[in-house]
């Protein structure tokens, strides 16, 4: 037996556990919307940990360990360890802010070995993710949707396999949408006001009032509206820390905005949301030994993103699968993405802000130039809670091309493995118009919903998934 064989039949001892429960998980999950199950949060959550921990033992005594686990996050948190600036230290492989190094540094002060320590910050975040689902799915769904969330194969692949911290910055980003919607029916409207009325309502006022005294009764805290602006604190608080493990959540802003009530308790949520990344910026020299002088190359460093493109969709078919570096095809996805997002928000702009959140991230994996597998459970808890016709389609399509890479892929020798990724990566064009269809399109304005009793049994909407 030549060493490439050995090292296949190695890889398949792991991958066949691995594979057969993440087959379990979607068969549950499909059946639990079939039958209409709704299980109690203790053997949801049961289910979640078993599937999380059983894979995180299985990935951290295998012989392949994802590149950036090991030659990223680990010097991160060596580098505070060390008391030396986790993205100098680990010379960029870390470009986010601190606040996740600090976690793995104290992890590996513990003694934790790396394999386990390394993975039990995301599966963590994502067992937490698991209660969040079911409360942005909110109404009579919860407990089904957490469930849903609890055996997604994508979200056990991101954070038992690959250690990426995706949960991490979903789990804060998710619980903003949470605290943002405050008590009461879970169904929200999104701009309940065209832009030619309020610019017809901002001169009528200003016309009556005067600029100083129209500005200062729209900021003027009203009565009855305490409760809206600690909400809108303590969401954009979490949005913030959302943004403190990776940048990405910027796009979770706009449905986190439009849950609060009003103009006031929206200006406080934004300024709230600065809070922890000027906090964990500010304070490198304190706490990670960054001298005051390495701040801006700090940022620099935070700032540039590498213009890589060819593991995905569009720009695999342009390069032909060869993951390589084109700044012209990456300035063109990034123009693009902007033109799209601002669309989709013109378009969503009357629906539920979870729904104009789900279509925007989806609309991002459509467009985007660069993508890394683990980007894809962007938009999963948000299309679990409120899921579309073809959410499963999109769930299931995803996760297939995210395991051949995660469990396939990477267990071969460098040659073969450029081989095989070449087709891998141009094989991501058929997933593009599933998740174009994913996108909740019937429901762009809520007033042309159907009534919510026509939708409520899950039995009924078997496979559609509809609310």
């Amino acid at each position: 037996m030549d060493a490439r064989s050995g090292r296949l039949e190695a890889v398949m001892d792991y991958a066949i556990p691995t594979g057969l429960i993440l087959v379990i998980g979607v068969v549950l999950a499909l059946v639990a919307q079939w039958r209409g199950w709704r299980p109690t949060l203790l053997i949801t959550l049961a289910v979640g940990i078993g599937f999380r921990v059983a894979i995180m033992l299985m990935s951290a005594v295998d012989t392949w360990q994802p590149v950036d686990f090991v030659e990223s996050f680990k010097p991160a948190g060596e580098a505070i360890l060390n008391r030396e600036d986790p993205v100098l230290g680990s010379e960029g492989g870390w470009h986010f802010l601190p606040t996740i190094p600090y976690v793995y540094g104290l992890l590996l002060w513990l003694g934790i070995p790396w394999e386990i320590g390394g993975r039990l910050v995301t599966v963590v975040a994502d067992v937490i993710l698991i209660p969040l689902v079911g409360a942005l799915a909110g109404g009579r769904t919860a407990s089904l949707r957490a469930f849903q969330y609890a055996c997604n194969p994508l979200a056990l692949l991101v954070a038992s396999v690959h250690g990426q911290v995706e949960p991490v910055a979903l789990v804060f980003g998710v619980a903003a949408f949470v605290v943002a919607r405050g008590p009461g029916d879970p169904e929200r409207r999104g701009i309940t006001m065209e832009p030619r009325e309020a610019v017809q309502r901002l001169r009528g006022g200003i016309a009556a009032h005067g600029f100083a005294a129209f500005l200062r009764q729209a900021v003027a805290p009203r009565a009855g509206e305490r409760g809206d602006l600690r909400r809108a604190l303590y969401a954009g608080l979490l949005m913030g820390l959302a943004l403190c493990a990776k940048s990405w959540p910027i796009w979770l802003i706009p449905g986190m905005l439009l849950l609060l009530p009003g103009l006031r308790s929206r200006a406080v949520a934004l300024v709230a949301t600065g809070i922890a990344p000027v906090f964990f910026l500010v304070t490198l020299p304190i706490f990670a030994g960054t001298s005051i002088s390495q701040i801006p190359e700090v940022i620099a460093v935070i700032r540039h993103i590498r213009p890589i493109v060819g593991e995905w969709g569009w720009t695999a078919i342009a390069v032909g699968g060869d993951w390589t570096l084109h700044a012209t095809l990456a300035g063109i996805g990034t123009y693009l993405i902007y033109a799209t997002v601002l669309v989709v928000i013109y378009l969503w702009r009357k629906a539920d802000p979870i729904d104009l959140t789900t279509a925007i991230l989806l609309a991002f994996m459509v467009v985007t130039p660069r993508l890394g597998a683990q980007y894809l459970l962007w938009f999963m808890p948000f299309l679990v809670a409120r899921p579309t016709r073809f959410a499963w389609p999109a769930v299931i399509g995803v996760s297939l091309w995210a395991g051949a890479g995660y469990m396939y892929l990477t267990q071969f020798d460098t040659d073969t493995w450029w081989e095989l990724h070449s087709i891998w990566a141009q094989a991501s064009i058929v997933l593009l118009p599933v998740l174009a269809l994913a996108m909740p399109w019937n429901r762009r304005n809520p007033e042309k919903l159907p009534v919510r009793s026509s939708t409520d049994s899950p039995r009924a909407q078997v496979g559609a998934g509809k609310r």
